[in-house]
């Protein structure tokens, strides 16, 4: 089994930070791989031994980004036992995570990742999105959540909040997203409950 070294493995998470900074700052094609050396204070070479060239480095971003969040629901799946519970911890999590760390949802929800990653599904069939809508089905199993399409209830129930975190990063609200957690669930929920 081969293992990463810590240098090469900080070495890699630097890149990532810096291309993630600078692909929601400027956009994928106004960013140079140069750019990103420079940001991450590594060399050039460093960026295409770890990576191959930018559209593999975009593409370890993605990857990276979308594990991070399919492990976070699974995560929170784990802890709640309805579909209501885990569907809201889900919504106040990416509400955190827009808080905590803007340029990744800048990046996840408004990159065109299409016009630089056309071999990668769309965003909203990444694996988190798709456990997202599969907590839908299992809710509507459940009788918890009324019966029709599954991709009707799941825009339901998380379109609404994912409005209000591009709400949040167009500068649009004023108070943090937690803020407006309590009333941007109710409104989502009735969408769907069954009761």
């Amino acid at each position: 089994m081969t293992t990463i070294s810590p240098q090469r493995e900080v070495t890699r998470d630097l890149v990532l930070d810096a291309a993630l900074a600078l692909f929601t700052e400027k956009g994928y094609f106004n960013t140079s791989v140069h750019d990103i050396g420079r940001k991450a204070h590594v060399s050039i070479g460093s960026i295409y031994h770890h990576f191959g060239d930018k559209a593999g480095l975009a593409r370890a971003l993605y990857s990276a980004l979308t594990a991070h969040m399919a492990q976070r629901i699974g995560t929170l799946e784990r802890q709640h036992g309805s579909c209501h519970d885990q569907a809201r911890a889900v919504v106040a999590e990416l509400f955190d995570l827009t808080e905590s760390a803007p340029p990744v949802m800048n990046f996840m929800l408004y990159a065109r990742h299409r016009e630089f990653l056309p071999d990668e599904p769309p965003v909203c069939s990444s694996r988190p999105f798709a456990m997202m809508r599969e907590m839908v089905r299992r809710g509507m199993a459940s009788g918890e959540i009324r019966r029709m399409d599954p991709l009707i209830a799941s825009t339901c129930l998380f379109g609404g909040p994912l409005r209000m975190i591009t709400a949040r990063l167009d500068a649009l609200l004023p108070r943090p997203l937690p803020d407006y957690l309590d009333d941007t669930w109710t409104c989502a929920w009735r969408a769907v409950a069954t009761s």
